[in-house]
């Protein structure tokens, strides 16, 4: 990918341990990123871009409210007619000071408690 392809991707993510990044348009792209990163390495891997349009949904006038995993997606289900990708919750949390490993944890209890459900893979709907 080019410099300007780069600069012009709403998401990007990287691993400060390895110095590898990924720029991408698909959010879930990032998560895929960080598992397969992950799983290798065992390094964590860290939102350095994200949306503006993502931040703007998930904020509330400029109140910087600390929000549940379960209202970011709340927040968000209207953005996505087929449920709001891991990769946009994850890197929302990331603004909440969650890495995307532990957004990953968090989805998996709450999926369990029943309060989030995938109606597609990697998407996420709340109950």
């Amino acid at each position: 990918m080019s410099t300007q392809q780069q600069q012009h991707s709403t998401y990007a993510a990287s691993c400060p341990d390895c110095d590898v990044d990924l720029h991408s348009e698909d959010p879930n792209e990032i998560v895929e990123f960080y598992r397969r990163h992950s799983s290798v390495t065992g390094h964590d891997v860290e939102f350095t871009r994200i949306g503006p349009d993502l931040v703007d949904a998930v904020t509330e006038d400029d109140l910087k409210e600390v929000y549940t995993l379960k209202d970011v997606v709340t927040q968000l289900e209207a953005e996505y007619e087929n449920g709001v990708p891991i990769g946009a919750v994850a890197a929302a949390m990331s603004e909440q000071g969650l890495s995307i490993g532990e957004t990953l944890e968090k989805i998996h209890e709450i999926r369990m408690g029943g309060g989030l459900y995938e109606p597609q893979d990697d998407h996420l709907r709340a109950f």
